[in-house]
């Protein structure tokens, strides 16, 4: 009997992915100052390939240089010269040797643009971000103009993908960045028509929606990533996403991924920021308690019929069968086991049980000062040492083809501090 994980779908543009298993995106920091793919990413990529996904998702590929979600991104913020698009096609290549499918993930950080990067970078409304430490500059509202270009860069860098051989694009709305951004109430006070009512607050990923499939016919799959809410107090809530699903599928989407949160409250890696979580008014189901949303794509799937990916927290086989076959996903997204175990999807496959549940046995801070994780003030700084700890078994695997486990927190902080500080003086 063929395993619930190995079967294909098929989505509503016609294109198949092969099982149901995808490798979530997650940001890499490998390409060069200049924002062009490298070496070390194919080397990654492919090695993420030949694990045995259906489907890649890059990480966070940049419309705006001046608004990278961190040094190192990709960047395609206009139509790609020779040397961007062989650079481009080669990353491609590595990333589909396997037969599996290989999407973009096209965004624009926003207000989440490191200081370092940009002192006053562009959103929607003036709001900063509401983190301690200085790290994210005082955001400028955007005019219409200026989001009218961002629109069109969405499209510009969709085609460019496109013809570099990869076979999907994904519109990051997710996780506080430039679209997420839009459609909260928090962030967006704006009073013309990007602003107010949901459907204005909308209107800004709906545009870049339209310029992609514009860009990239109707045969070519488009997905989008979404917080199914952002677990803040006046945030964007389930029901606003409820209602944003039903208009991506109108504007022919393909997948939705489901996640959740923001800098500010991070539940896409399953913890709680500066603020208490805000719950939100979703029934939960006898599934496995492992996943931090499919509860929420259960209940989105009464009301859609588009295809679904839920990333988040998934560690048990047992629990990603469970939440295909009960409707709770389509497509099971894998990102920090990855990080470490390259071919977890083809162990999965194969019938391993549980991935490796490294997030338990990462800190900052030794045993006997774990106390101060519960500070508010000191949160933020466990947290990104934590994911820096991720950054740092990416550029191993990168570099020499395999991730290096038993680096400390500490060295990680240091070693991505540094590389992040050696990228932003050679741009």
């Amino acid at each position: 009997m063929e395993n619930t994980l190995s079967q294909p779908l098929t989505l509503p543009c016609g294109a198949q992915v092969p099982n149901r298993l995808a490798k979530a995106a997650m940001t890499e920091g490998l390409a060069t100052p200049q924002g062009l793919p490298t070496q070390e990413l194919e080397r990654l990529y492919g090695l993420w390939s030949d694990g045995g996904a259906g489907m890649l998702l890059s990480g966070n590929i940049q419309v705006d240089a001046d608004h990278l979600e961190r040094p190192g991104n990709v960047v395609i913020d206009r139509e790609p010269d020779a040397t961007m698009q062989a650079a481009l096609a080669s990353w491609a290549k590595a990333a589909t040797r396997n037969g599996n499918h290989f999407w973009a993930q096209i965004s624009h950080a926003g207000r989440q643009t490191q200081k370092n990067v940009n002192t006053h970078p562009k959103a929607p409304s003036a709001v900063k971000l509401g983190l301690p430490g200085g790290q994210f500059g005082e955001p400028v509202a955007l005019t219409i103009p200026e989001i009218e270009e961002i629109v069109r860069r969405f499209g510009v860098c969709a085609a460019a993908v496109q013809a570099a051989g990869f076979t999907g694009v994904q519109v990051h709305a997710a996780h506080g960045y430039l679209l997420s951004q839009f459609l909260s109430p928090r962030s967006n006070q704006r009073t013309d028509r990007y602003g107010g009512e949901l459907a204005n607050r909308a209107r800004a990923l709906l545009e870049v929606v339209a310029s992609v499939r514009a860009a990239v016919g109707p045969d070519f799959p488009v997905a989008v990533k979404l917080n199914s809410a952002d677990f803040q107090k006046g945030g964007f809530a389930f029901e606003d996403s409820l209602q944003v699903a039903k208009w991506l599928e109108e504007a022919s989407v393909d997948l939705i991924e489901i996640s959740g949160g923001t800098y500010e409250q991070p539940r896409l890696i399953g913890v709680e920021g500066m603020e208490d979580v805000e719950d939100q008014h979703v029934a939960q189901s006898t599934m496995m308690r492992e996943a931090y949303f499919v509860d929420f794509a259960m209940a989105m799937q009464e009301k859609v019929s588009i295809p679904l990916m839920v990333t988040g927290g998934f560690r048990l086989r047992a629990a990603m069968e469970q939440a295909i076959a009960g409707g709770g996903a389509d497509l099971v997204g894998l990102g920090r086991p990855m990080c470490v175990m390259t071919d977890a999807p083809a162990q999965l496959l194969a019938g391993l049980d549980e991935l490796p549940r490294y997030e338990n046995q990462l800190s900052l801070l030794p045993p006997w000062l774990s106390f101060l994780n519960r500070v508010k003030a000191i949160r933020p700084l466990t947290i990104f040492a934590v994911m820096y700890w991720y950054y740092a078994q990416l550029e191993e695997i990168g570099l020499h083809g395999k991730p290096q486990p038993s680096m400390s927190v500490f060295a990680a902080t240091k070693r991505v501090m540094s590389q992040q500080k050696r990228v932003l003086a050679a741009r």
